[in-house]
């Protein structure tokens, strides 16, 4: 039997586009030879719906969407992804399932047992578990159908107290089929396929997993669907944050087990890989490496495209400071949506330097976008004159500092306003993390480009963008950072220096490590304290903040959910 596996973007809502990506792909899958054609998880509304879930309007066109595809099954097999109401009383209302559909016809569908309620996931919150594990048959074969959590629950510490597939090995299937929508971080697709492989190994069947690509607001999706044959080698890898398409044959897929030694079949067993850094002093080599900078770079690339792309947005705008950020930010932001899309505003302060509005401007030169230069001396000291009565000499501090960030914070808006721009935000996960921005100034934006990307790796990144020349120039990457809000001020002056910070904060942030796991391993106690302290004590500005584009385990978002009151501590 001859399969395409169809890894496709999806637009969430977007019935009528999404219905076009799939029919075309069946006609090519049709014209390649394929049996079957293989989507991803609820490919027909695209993942993740959400809320949309509790309209009845949303599941009717759902089903609808169905029907359609369905006249143009009469001599393919498709397997595709949507939600199916519950008819029984018991249980939520809908699951999430698998539809084979066949000869016009829906041949069966098969509902997701495993709904992680965990990071970015909040399933349970409207599908009901499945109730029976059945193999579907389709032209002589009995495929094990399994929706993208329900292989994850190996290993000797499973999240789940049941495991599909072992049910539905009761049925002595011929080959496993699993659709997925699994999301991009810097290391998941080497955990990826450790699962899947290690499903392999355990039954002893091949495995066809398609994965969905794109970007859904802050989640991307990176692709790289997989197909395995029965002794557990990888036999194709699809494209990584692109649409592709492969076609395989089962026939080359069983090739036995006689090589497969004792030790793999136990470690399939064994406990699932999960990436993970303990010694302090390999965290930011880790973070840094250049597969992981050049993943961050291609999601990035997809998390602006998409964003824009989908809301029908088109130009972009952002503060260029001379800054690494919002270097790093705008090139990333024209490469993106094309240099000509993307403006730049420069807005010097008093207490900024000369080098950085010249860097700015190089940057910017060296980019070909467009950019503006708007000095807001007069406009900080207007502010002043009218704060003057309230107040009444006090000495300078973090207030007037504030102000000249939200005086920023006006213009762009007010351009962005006026020109119908979509304002990007520049702000890094270390500085979100310790509060080290201004609400209504530099942390606002429709979207964060940075947010998930600690400084270290903005370095890296910076770097990354220049493996072929410069673009970003050096002198941005080399010089301190700084905010430039008052005379000689360096980050440094309010936080940690970048390298120890990113460190306490991957093992706090990613690793969930409390104080004393983390001064255990080997990390000086009072930063410890004084960095956890501020993390937590800046929930309240974070939970104002735009999208952040996800590109680590655990962004700052809808997938980390702690208190704003909250006294742990802080």
């Amino acid at each position: 039997m001859k399969i395409q596996l169809a890894q496709q973007n999806y637009h969430i809502g977007n019935f009528e586009r999404n219905t076009e990506k799939i029919i075309d792909a069946i006609g090519s899958a049709r014209q390649a030879g394929a049996d079957l054609v293989v989507f991803s998880e609820l490919s027909v509304c695209g993942y993740p719906p959400r809320d949309f879930l509790e309209f009845g309007d949303f599941i009717d066109r759902c089903r609808s969407t169905i029907d359609r595809i369905c006249q143009e099954t009469m001599d393919i097999g498709v397997i595709i992804g949507a939600p199916v109401r519950n008819t029984r009383p018991e249980g939520k209302d809908l699951f999430n399932a698998a539809w084979l559909l066949h000869e016009g016809e829906v041949k069966a569908v098969v509902h997701k047992t495993l709904l992680p309620t965990y990071d970015v996931f909040d399933e349970y919150r409207y599908f009901e578990p499945a109730f029976e594990w059945k193999v579907v048959s389709f032209k002589g074969k009995k495929i094990a159908l399994t929706i993208c959590e329900d292989i994850w629950n190996l290993g000797d510490n499973p999240l789940y107290r049941i495991c599909p597939m072992d049910l539905l090995m009761q049925q002595h299937p011929d080959l496993m089929i699993n659709i997925s929508a699994s999301p991009f971080d810097y290391d998941h697709d080497e955990d990826r396929k450790d699962i899947v492989r290690r499903n392999v190994l355990k039954y002893g069947l091949p495995m066809i997993y398609c994965n969905a690509v794109g970007s859904q607001t802050e989640i991307v999706f990176d692709g790289g669907s997989l197909v395995y044959n029965d002794r557990g080698d990888l036999v194709r890898e699809l494209k990584y944050f692109e649409e592709d398409r492969y076609l395989a044959d089962t026939e080359h897929l069983y090739v036995g087990d006689d090589t497969v030694s004792t030790d793999d079949i136990m470690k399939s067993q064994g406990k699932v890989r999960v990436s993970s850094v303990v010694d302090p002093d390999k965290v930011i080599p880790y973070l840094t490496a250049e597969h992981h900078i050049s993943q961050i770079h291609q999601a990035l690339i997809v998390g602006i495209r998409d964003y824009f792309g989908k809301m029908g947005f088109t130009k972009a705008i952002l503060g260029s400071s001379g800054g690494i950020d919002s270097a790093v930010a705008l090139t990333l932001a024209c490469e993106a949506l094309g240099a000509e899309n993307v403006r730049a505003i420069l807005m010097p302060s008093p207490y900024s330097s000369t080098h950085s509005v010249t860097d700015a401007e190089q940057l910017s030169r060296n980019l070909g976008n467009p950019f503006d230069l708007i000095p807001i001396k007069d406009i900080y000291e207007s502010f002043l004159t009218a704060l003057q009565p309230i107040y009444k000499g006090l000495p300078f501090s973090l207030a007037e500092e504030n102000l000249q960030s939200r005086t920023r914070g006006n213009l762009l808006m007010a351009i962005a306003n006026k020109f119908g721009y979509i304002l990007l935000n520049t702000s890094n996960k270390s500085e979100l993390a310790t509060g080290y921005g201004t609400l209504y100034g530099d942390m606002a934006g429709g979207l964060s480009v940075l947010g998930d990307v600690y400084k270290m790796q903005v370095f890296a990144l910076a770097r990354h963008l220049n493996r072929n020349g410069e673009v970003i120039p050096e002198n941005i990457i080399i010089k301190p950072p700084s905010a430039e809000l008052r005379p000689g001020q360096k980050d440094s002056d309010s936080l940690p220096e970048y390298d120890l910070l990113d460190k306490v904060l991957y093992q706090y942030i990613e690793k969930r490590k409390g104080p004393r796991e983390i001064i255990d391993m080997g990390v000086d106690e009072a930063l410890v304290a004084r960095v956890l302290k501020l993390v937590n004590l800046n929930e309240y500005k974070r939970n104002q903040f735009c999208p952040i584009i996800r590109v680590s385990s655990k962004a700052f978002g809808v997938g980390r959910r702690v208190p704003i009151v909250g006294k742990y501590l802080s």
